[in-house]
């Protein structure tokens, strides 16, 4: 019975890994990576689903099993998305007024990026918004760079399907 247990456990996660990376893909635009996934995905699925179904060992521990192995696969199959899932994102950063320092400093490491001045917020001071598109990989690079300068800067990041006639670091 525990064997069968791990048997489930370790199947869930491999499938729930998959569906994962596969959403991930598809999110992204990809169409060949999700199809090729869900195949493979859907066949472990199966496997684990029969086995589940023709246990007649404690539903209790099979159903833990069950669920854990969903539970773990979804959590690593997150962790290998981040790690080698090649992505673009759009960061927002406000920051304080003149911040020269800072676009200097970036654009000094490679980042390509634009200002824009805004006027008045709603504590009725000035701001910069800077605006760049950045590869996954350097987010957390990015932002500790930000936050040497400006420890408060506002910072919003949203995935990117396409971008074209620009610098990406």
């Amino acid at each position: 019975m525990l064997l069968t247990c791990l048997e489930i456990f370790a199947a869930r996660i491999v499938d729930v890994t998959l569906g994962t990376i596969r959403t991930v893909f598809f999110v992204r635009g990809k169409t060949i990576q999700p199809f090729i996934i869900a195949f493979f995905e859907v066949l472990v699925w199966y496997a684990v689903a029969r086995e589940t179904l023709n246990t007649n060992g404690n539903a209790f521990l099979i159903a833990i099993s069950y669920a854990g192995g969903y539970a773990t696969g979804t959590f690593i199959g997150s962790l290998l998305s981040k790690k080698f899932i090649k992505g673009i994102v759009s960061v927002q950063i406000v920051v304080k007024k003149n911040s020269e320092k800072l676009t200097n400093n970036l654009r000094q490491k490679g980042y390509a990026l634009s200002v824009l001045e805004l006027k008045n917020d709603y504590e009725g001071n000035n701001k910069d918004m800077l605006y760049i598109q950045v590869n996954n990989s350097k987010l957390k690079e990015l932002i500790n760079i930000v936050k040497r300068f400006d420890k408060n800067a506002f910072i919003v990041v949203s995935d990117t399907k396409i971008v074209q006639n620009g610098l990406i670091k």
